[in-house]
């Protein structure tokens, strides 16, 4: 079981969702409404789409990536509510139609993200890696497809990025350094929210190097995911396969600290 913490306090409990068994409110189809929010589709004058709401929402949430206020106002939602968003890790532009247009179907919100791997294969086998460029590029290109069709597809995204190790924070740091300049144009970041993997590390260093990284993504809105614990089995080069299973669960003393 692995222990989601979302950095400040609001998203921390929105993460612990109600008694299990707890029905799902569905959601309620979109409606027009006033909005000053600027969409990708007057940016980029993209055939113009209805501003819209979800009425049985708060009135900060509307159709595209989410993030400041209408991010935190969505996640406390969710617990409000009790309903799961699931996360869906894409690696092309029609997984992320896919995921979509299952979201849509389904007239709910949704979580987008990218392992550095995924964004890797987004940018393509043709470039090369060796200091993460492809990676950074791959999820850049891919965050402007998320932005531009979820508003299209009238669902509200929280666009992440999943494990990061230690040796792949310069990925997090070129995607946030993309999420600042795009706040400087936009008032917004490009990406929502951030996960950072530092399992293998010593928790002092892991929460001191979280810290920082929080420091300077609420300076734009954002919110950061970190692991306590360590993962099952093995993903993106941190293999924990055989491990004790008491050690799979999070320990109340690190998550007090």
């Amino acid at each position: 079981m692995r222990l989601l913490t979302l950095l400040t306090l609001p998203a921390l409990l929105a993460a612990f969702g109600p008694q299990m068994g707890t029905a799902p409110r569905p959601l309620t189809r979109l409606h027009q409404r006033k909005t000053t929010k600027t969409f990708e589709a007057d940016r980029f004058a993209i055939p113009k789409i209805t501003p819209s709401s979800f009425p049985s929402m708060p009135c900060s949430i509307y159709p595209g990536v989410q993030s400041g206020k209408a991010l935190m106002d969505l996640l406390q939602d969710a617990k409000n509510r009790g309903y799961a968003m699931p996360a869906v890790n894409v690696i092309s532009s029609s997984s992320i139609n896919a995921a979509l247009e299952s979201a849509r179907a389904n007239d709910a919100p949704i979580m987008i993200q990218f392992s550095s791997g995924g964004a890797q294969f987004y940018g393509g086998r043709g470039l090369d890696n060796s200091n993460l460029q492809a990676a950074i590029a791959g999820a850049i290109s891919g965050a402007f497809h998320v932005r531009t069709m979820a508003e299209q597809y009238g669902v509200p995204v929280i666009l992440h990025t999943d494990h990061c190790s230690k040796k792949l924070l310069p990925w997090i740091d070129g995607l946030i350094e993309a999420s600042e300049r795009y706040y400087e144009k936009h008032g917004e970041p490009l990406f929502s929210s951030h996960m950072i993997d530092l399992s293998e590390e010593p928790i002092g260093e892991n929460i001191e190097v979280c810290k920082g990284y929080l420091e300077r993504m609420s300076k734009i809105g954002m919110v950061l995911e970190m692991e306590l614990g360590i993962t099952g089995g093995e993903e993106d080069g941190v293999n924990n396969e055989g491990c004790a299973k008491e050690d799979l669960y999070s320990k109340p003393e690190e998550i007090y600290e």
